[in-house]
């Protein structure tokens, strides 16, 4: 089976309130999350996992919080010898725009999508304002978007994705093949605590945390479970620890 290194690109960062990551906990702390985009290193095809923000705000403050560079779209991808226009497969996490601004710069990708994302998207509840259509629309008019509607499928050898319900009705977790094992990309905006919480919160028979955005948050709390036992190497969409690293797996 085909294995990949996963290359972690900040393309962006926001000041949250914690308690977006982490549900009924950290609520009032200030919290820098990075805004990644994933490239998937392996096999024939060049893969992406997200494509993050458009409007970066690159600065040294911004950088020293989250401890790592902040790039444009263009300038990650160069760092792996890259343009947007060699990308083939971009797998969408979810389709919150801070995930999916730079799709229509991938001019021959095809967009693996879960259903139920293309469906919010285009009729989403007033308390999800993250989607925006304008975002997917020319790719989507193209026909360039795979629409997928089962709880696993595979996009290529070595890299599937699972439904993740949680953060949104659509997550899909993608579970990538590496020479370490099994990595898991979640599908939810989530950061560590989330997986290893402080011995506070295990004291009260919490295993996990769910996210601190999602449509139920019993099965947000499942599938966060679900993913910590299922994979070797757990990558929180906007774990901080990640932006000053090169390679996992």
């Amino acid at each position: 089976m085909t294995t990949y290194k996963i290359h972690p690109i900040v393309v962006g960062s926001k000041v949250i309130d914690k308690g977006i990551m982490t549900y009924q906990h950290g609520y009032g702390t200030e919290y820098h999350i990075p805004i990644y985009v994933w490239y998937l290193e392996g096999g024939d095809k060049k893969i992406l996992v997200d494509t993050a923000l458009m409007g970066v705000l690159p600065s040294k403050e911004r950088e020293e919080r989250i401890g790592g560079k902040i790039h444009t779209f263009e300038e990650g991808l160069a760092k792996w010898g890259l343009k947007p226009e060699d990308i083939d497969i971009v797998v969408h996490t979810h389709l919150h725009n801070d995930h999916c601004e730079n799709d229509i710069k991938c001019k021959n990708a095809e967009f693996y999508v879960h259903k139920l994302e293309i469906e919010t998207i285009h009729n989403p509840h007033p308390l999800d304002f993250r989607y925006e259509l304008d975002f997917i629309e020319e790719v989507e008019n193209a026909g360039r978007i795979v629409v997928i509607d089962q709880d696993e499928y595979e996009i290529v050898d070595g890299v599937r994705v699972i439904h993740t319900p949680s953060h949104t009705a659509g997550s899909l977790t993608v579970l990538v093949n590496t020479a370490k094992g099994l990595a898991a990309i979640t599908g939810f905006c989530v950061i560590n605590d989330n997986f290893e919480p402080p011995a506070a919160i295990r004291a009260i028979e919490m295993e996990v945390i769910a996210p601190g955005v999602h449509v139920n948050s019993y099965e947000a709390y499942n599938q966060v479970l679900r993913v910590k036992k299922l994979a070797d190497i757990i990558i929180p969409l906007h774990e901080p620890g990640f932006s000053s690293v090169d390679t996992i797996g």
